[in-house]
Parts: C-alpha cells; sequence; structure tokens
C-alpha cells in the first residue's frame, strides 16, 4: 500500500474544500477563524556541562543547537534546580530533560533516571527516541503493566534510564522498594512529563505517590533532582510545587519555531425539523467530526479527530470507514479508532501504522493528546470542547509537529458550553490556560496514601511533615480505626497484603469485556463507567464491531457479551440524592445563599432507553437492578427563597423546570473557570431541598473527598452564573435544547426542564450576589 507523507492542499484550502460540503446551506459552520502565526526559533549553544558524547547523539538526529528554553531548563536542573518547563506543544520539552539526563548517565556509570507519564503511549514514544539516540549504556527500558514478567527483573537490575507511569510506581516499584534498592540510591533525576495532566483526585493521589518516592530515595541516601514538562498552564511553578512538595522554578518562554495554525470553530448545522411543530434539531458532532474526517482523507490529509469517549472514537472510525469504502473500495482500512482499554498488541500497531503513513486517519480519545510525536500530521478535527484551553491546544498542536502550516477545528457539540465557546471566540483565544487544580489535602486520597507509605515502611514523625499538614491528624483517626499501630518508632500497617488504593478515582478495578462463545478478551472499561456502559442489554462497540451485554459481574469484575448489530443504542438513565454533610464557607445575600461544604451523594442506574439508530426515536426503556453507589464529596450550593422566585416571574409550579435548567446549563459552563469537563461533576436541583428548606441548586465533584472544582466554582461563582445565563439567554431555542440546558447525562431524561424561568432565577442570584458584602467561613 502506498503511504501518503503529505497533502497537496494547505490548510486554508482543505478548509474550503470542508466548507463546501454544506453546498447550499445559508449559514456557514464555521463561526470563527483565528490565525496563529508562524514563529521563528531562538537557539542557544550547547551548555559547556555537555558531553560531547551526548551532544554528537542529539548531532546526528538533526539537532545541532537547543533552543533557549532547552538550554535554561537543563542548566537548572543540571545544577540541581527542581524545575518546571511550561512551553507550547512540539517545542522540543524532551531535550531539555534528556539533556541533564543523559549527561549524567554518560559522565557517572552508576547514575540513573526515572521518567514519569500518564500514558503506555507516550512512555513506548519516549523509549523510540532514547534508542534512537544509540547512546551506550543507557540501557533505557519501559517497566508497565504491559511488561512481561520476564523482564522485570532485567529492567531492575541492568536499567539505568526507567520510563513508567505513576501506577506502576505506585504498584509495584515502591511496594517493592527494596528490590528497587540499588536504582534508587543511584537515582539523579526524576522527570514528570506532562505534568498539567495530574489534576483533580488523580493528581491529588500523584502527589503523595510523589513524597513516598522522595521518602523512598531519602532512605537509600539519594536526593533526586525534580524536572517537570508541561503544556501551557496558569502557574506552572505553583501547581508542580504542589505535585511535588518542593520548590519549583518555572520556564515559560518558548523559543521554538511554529508553524502556522488556522484554527476554525465549526458549529454543525441545523437539520429539518421532522414536523411543522417540531424545534429543529442541530446535527451531531460525532456524525459531522466523521463526514470531516472522511473528506480530510479523501484529500489525501493525514489527519487525528479527537473525541471524548471511547465509544465516540468507535463511532467516528465506524462511520468514516463505511463512508470510504462507499466512495473508493478499501480506503475505510486507512482509518482507524485509538483509545484506552484496548489491548497492547492492538495499540501498538494502530501508532506503527500512524507514524508511517499507513493510516491517514485516526479516531482517538485523548490518549493521543499528549507529546506522542506525530510528525507529519496535517489536520486535527476535536469533537468537543475537551473541557480545557490546556488539552484544546495540546489536541490542536498534534498537526503540523514539523514546522509545516496546519488545521484545527473544534467541531461543536449540541452542549451550553461548546455553544457558547464557538460564539464567543474570545473565550477559546483571549484568555490564558488553566492552572491546574489538585488537593493533597483531601482526607480521602491522603489516608490511604499514608496507609501505602506505612505499608513500605513505618511512617515517622519526620516523614508525616512530607505529606502535608492534615497527615498527623489522618494518621490518628487511622489508629482509632484500627487500620495502622501507633509504636515508639512510627505508624504501622497491620494487615495483610497491601492497601487498595485507585489512583485515578474510577472506583475499583477495570472490568474485562469477553466474548462469551470464544472466551477472546476485547477489552477493559474503568470500574466507574461500568455500570453504564457494560449493564445487561448494553451496546458496546469495538474498532467497529458491535456487542450486546449478556450479563455484567461487578464481584469478578467481568463482562460477557457476544456480537450483534443492532439498529438501535442504549443509554443509561440513573437516581440521584444528596444530603448536605456540613457548611464550609457561605455567602449571605438576603434572599440567595451560596455554599460551600460537604454531601453525600448516592447514585443508581436504574434503567436504559433504546434508542433508533440515526433518528434517536426511544423504543423502549427496560429496568436494571444494579447497586446504588456512595460518595462524600464537595459541592457548591446556591438557595433562593420562594417569596424572590415568585417576585421574579417564577410561578411555583415551574420552580423544578427552572431549577433543573439551571442546574444543566451550570454543569456545562463550569468547566469554562475550572480545570474540568462535565463529566467530572455532577449536580441536583430540586424545589425545596430537605437540608436547606428552600429551592436549591447543587453542583458536585464526582470524586471522593473532592476535586478542587466546587472550590473554584464557589471563588468565582459570579463569573461563573453570568456566563451560564448568557449561555442560556443568548440560545436561539423557544423552549430548551442541548446547547443550552439539556444535559446528555441527565437521568432524568431532560424532564421538567424552563429554560425562560431558568434565566430568572440566575438574575434573581445575580442581582443578590452583586450586593452580598457578607462572607462567612465555618468549617
Amino acid at each position: 500500500m502506498q503511504c501518503v507523507t503529505s497533502t497537496a492542499f494547505g490548510p486554508a484550502e482543505l478548509l474550503h474544500r470542508l466548507r463546501a460540503r454544506g453546498g447550499g446551506a445559508t449559514v456557514s459552520p464555521v463561526t470563527h477563524i483565528e490565525r496563529v502565526p508562524a514563529r521563528e526559533g531562538r537557539t542557544a549553544p550547547w551548555p559547556a556541562w555537555t558531553d560531547p558524547v551526548v551532544r554528537a547523539a542529539f548531532a546526528a538526529q538533526g539537532i545541532s543547537a537547543p533552543w533557549e528554553h532547552q538550554a535554561a531548563a537543563a542548566t537548572l536542573a543540571r545544577e540541581g534546580t527542581h524545575v518546571v518547563l511550561a512551553t507550547g506543544t512540539a517545542s522540543g520539552k524532551s531535550l531539555a530533560y534528556q539533556l541533564p539526563a543523559l549527561d549524567a548517565l554518560v559522565t557517572d556509570p552508576r547514575a540513573t533516571v526515572l521518567y514519569l507519564s500518564p500514558t503506555k503511549a507516550l512512555a513506548a514514544d519516549q523509549l523510540r527516541n532514547l534508542v534512537r539516540l544509540g547512546l551506550d549504556g543507557v540501557r533505557p527500558a519501559t517497566y508497565d503493566g504491559d511488561t512481561p514478567r520476564e523482564e522485570r527483573e532485567w529492567i531492575r537490575q541492568h536499567s539505568r534510564f526507567v520510563l513508567t507511569n505513576p501506577d506502576m510506581l505506585h504498584h509495584s516499584i515502591l511496594p517493592g522498594h527494596g528490590r528497587w534498592g540499588v536504582f534508587l540510591r543511584r537515582l539523579r533525576y526524576v522527570v514528570i512529563d506532562e505534568c498539567h495532566t495530574y489534576r483533580g483526585v488523580f493528581g491529588s493521589h500523584v502527589a503523595h505517590v510523589l513524597r513516598r518516592l522522595r521518602r523512598a530515595t531519602a532512605r537509600y541516601g539519594a536526593s533526586p533532582t525534580f524536572v517537570l514538562a508541561s503544556a501551557t498552564s496558569g502557574d506552572p511553578a505553583g501547581s508542580a510545587s504542589r505535585l511535588t512538595g518542593l520548590p519549583v522554578t518555572e520556564i515559560t518562554s518558548d523559543a521554538s519555531p511554529r508553524g502556522a495554525i488556522t484554527f476554525a470553530l465549526w458549529e454543525p448545522p441545523l437539520l429539518e425539523p421532522v414536523s411543522e411543530d417540531a424545534s429543529p434539531i442541530r446535527r451531531s458532532a460525532l456524525r459531522e467530526t466523521a463526514d470531516l474526517l472522511t473528506d480530510a482523507v479523501v484529500a489525501g490529509t493525514r489527519t487525528i479527530a479527537f473525541v471524548r469517549s471511547r465509544r465516540g472514537a468507535e463511532v467516528i472510525a465506524s462511520a468514516a470507514r463505511q463512508s470510504l469504502d462507499e466512495a473508493v473500495p478499501g480506503l475505510g482500512d486507512r482509518v482507524a479508532a485509538y483509545r484506552g482499554g484496548y489491548l497492547r498488541e492492538d495499540r501498538r500497531a494502530i501508532e506503527r501504522a500512524l507514524l508511517s503513513g499507513e493510516l491517514l486517519g485516526l479516531a482517538s480519545t485523548n490518549a493521543l493528546e499528549l507529546g506522542v510525536d506525530l510528525t507529519g500530521l496535517d489536520a486535527v478535527l476535536i469533537c468537543g470542547y475537551p473541557g480545557t484551553r490546556a488539552s484544546l491546544w495540546q489536541q490542536a498542536g498534534r498537526a503540523g509537529r514539523g514546522g509545516d502550516e496546519a488545521l484545527a477545528v473544534l467541531v461543536a457539540r449540541d452542549d451550553p458550553l461548546d455553544t457558547y465557546l464557538v460564539h464567543h471566540p474570545e473565550a477559546v483565544f483571549g484568555r490564558p490556560v488553566e492552572a491546574t487544580v489538585l488537593d493533597p489535602g483531601n482526607p480521602y486520597v491522603l489516608g490511604p496514601q499514608l496507609c501505602s507509605a506505612a505499608s513500605e515502611a513505618p511512617l515517622t514523625d519526620a516523614d508525616l511533615e512530607l505529606f502535608g499538614d492534615p497527615a498527623g491528624e489522618i494518621a490518628r483517626q487511622l489508629v482509632a480505626e484500627g487500620v495502622l499501630r501507633r509504636r515508639p518508632s512510627g505508624y504501622y500497617w497491620i494487615h495483610r497484603g497491601r492497601p487498595e488504593v485507585d489512583l485515578r478515582g474510577t472506583g475499583g478495578a477495570p472490568v474485562s469485556v469477553v466474548e462469551a462463545a470464544t472466551g477472546r478478551l476485547l477489552g477493559t472499561v474503568d470500574h466507574g463507567s461500568s455500570h453504564a456502559m457494560l449493564h445487561p442489554g448494553a451496546v458496546y462497540l469495538h474498532q467497529g464491531v458491535s456487542y450486546l451485554v449478556d450479563d455484567l459481574d461487578l464481584e469478578d469484575a467481568i463482562a460477557l457479551v457476544h456480537q450483534e448489530e443492532p439498529d438501535w443504542t442504549t443509554h443509561a438513565r440513573d437516581v440521584t440524592n444528596l444530603s448536605v454533610v456540613n457548611v464550609r464557607s457561605y455567602v449571605d445575600a438576603g434572599p440567595v445563599g451560596l455554599f460551600l461544604g460537604e454531601v453525600d451523594v448516592t447514585n443508581q442506574v436504574v434503567s436504559y432507553q433504546r434508542r433508533r439508530i440515526g433518528s434517536g426515536e426511544v423504543i423502549d426503556t427496560r429496568p436494571l437492578d444494579l447497586p446504588v453507589r456512595e460518595l462524600r464529596t464537595v459541592a457548591v450550593w446556591f438557595t433562593v427563597s420562594p417569596k424572590a422566585l415568585t417576585a421574579a416571574g417564577v410561578e411555583a409550579s415551574e420552580f423544578p423546570g427552572a431549577l433543573h435548567a439551571a442546574e444543566h446549563a451550570g454543569i456545562g459552563l463550569l468547566p469554562l473557570i475550572a480545570t474540568c469537563d462535565r463529566w467530572d461533576i455532577g449536580g441536583l436541583s430540586t424545589a425545596n431541598h430537605a437540608d436547606t428548606e428552600a429551592p436549591t441548586v447543587f453542583v458536585y465533584d464526582g470524586h471522593p473527598g473532592g476535586a478542587g472544582f466546587a472550590e473554584r466554582a464557589y471563588g468565582t461563582a459570579p463569573e461563573w452564573l453570568r456566563a451560564t445565563r448568557e449561555a442560556i439567554a443568548s440560545c436561539g431555542c423557544d423552549a430548551g435544547c442541548p446547547s443550552c440546558v439539556q444535559s446528555p447525562k441527565c437521568g432524568n431524561g431532560n424532564n421538567p426542564l424552563n429554560k425562560e424561568d431558568a434565566v430568572k432565577v440566575l438574575d434573581t442570584v445575580l442581582a443578590a450576589l452583586g450586593g452580598s458584602q457578607r462572607s462567612l467561613s465555618i468549617s
């Protein structure tokens, strides 16, 4: 098969071809075009301390001199300063940490380096780059869940540059620190790549895993320098310091060259109403992205389409393959899906095919968002706002990595935030990227991490200082609960086996998806998503093939499926209840109250709908019998007195629909100000909550103990709720639609909703908060 490595169309012409696909549409799908100009690079001399062997190895790869930011970060690290390099995509962050690390390995035959990445794909890519340098004695190797058992002992004994991830560090290296003692004693550098991804509960867990690593290396007499690489982000030094517990110096001036980017905001068109009295429906972003990917591949353009969900990646790839095969038989083979849950050999084969040019199009989750070198891609399609501006620019930067011009297209979903952004481009292009949110003090994170540390070695009072101020109190609570035992020499883990700690907050072990007839393992689904994705009767997609779930065994974490091609899809429905545990802080604004505190949330998937493919028609709703899940977390909520709502023109009978609509839109717009997406958070609204005794809207973090998002919403409530109000009021629909108040994750089928009265609710809240002078903290 001939491999296409370049396109005959520049970004402007390709965009013109894509826009022309709309034919005679009266409204252009492109709402804004932003042109990011090219930038010349600024080089610096190789640092004088660079070993000639290392310099020659980089020169052999065509690197004649480092960029200024690379040399600056590398020199700080060489001097023992903990440093974070926060520059744009394809700015060469790898060289900045490779340079001091490889110099140490070449000049000191005993030195070792540990590299941490959030994904296996990124570690595999880094390994390829290190192997290409060909430096003797470095012996780089990946050590992760895919590493065969027989190779692990060799890596422990012989590799001097180990590439792994926080999960493996937590589950294997630190618990087995005795076997890694020689490696840890000689550890000179710890590299933390793509550190901006460590946010929320996952980031808070990783922060303590790194403190456990620092504790372990100190036991063996080492004090490694931490070198962090990040996408451009707000306050990179502060975020890196919270992550590592160390003072960190930031380098943010990007001196690398950059090709021009044409960035288009694209809103799918409205479809013709199915009847005269029906509201128009906007074409789905999945279908629109699949067609754009098809057109790009036909034009010979190497393109990656990012989509938020695993199912979405499968749907886009499948639709594009079908369309391509109808146009040119066999062309569909040059498009694939890529997502988490695939087996190792499947992932590596897809990565090789993409890099070689055998694949022209790929539909991927954010598993390929990070710094994997995808040189040669011409265009990026982003199906739905990825939740943060940092992720948006990371994904857009996957194309044009060779310095060529590139095209990026954000295809808006029918969603309040996406609709807001494509009509307010200044919110995308005119604002700095977000700061990373994490909370190492979260007791639901700190407690299990202290148990893990105690199982590795008794925790002393000096050790507790490493884990932050709340650690002493949490340790004493663990003693009272019989989890740890206090001795003069420290706190001891007293149970058999190691503590079970889930770094990623998915709620348990991944569920294996197994084909019942053959016993073949198709892939895995994280435990937290299994109730909605793998309930009995669910449609499960894998590489374009549909399967129906026959049975879900949560105890053994196995779902049995059989292949079938139904003409319907499935959508789970759930029921949520919430109770207030305590109030940390509140604002008294007369008829309106704004609160921050802890809540208990119970959730149960109770049924699922079967919907006709194409039309979305609901065929039926079928009951499910799945267990209730419980969550203690942090929430922000506001209350409004019934009198104030009535005075604003909201009838009592419309309280539920007005509050429900405001809740949906509030959840949809929160990612505008916090480092989250709507799948990180949940909500509940009620016309009279038992704990507040008033009409109330809650928005809560979807992770045990909270993830910092509710605190951010509380601190910026006027900005957040003002954007929410504008998104609803500016939408052109009559009674509410997915672009303003309908939610794709609503467990009540988006009923009831009252768009007009939601605006009145938010006007009342904003007016009261604008005049409020009183804020109290009672935690």
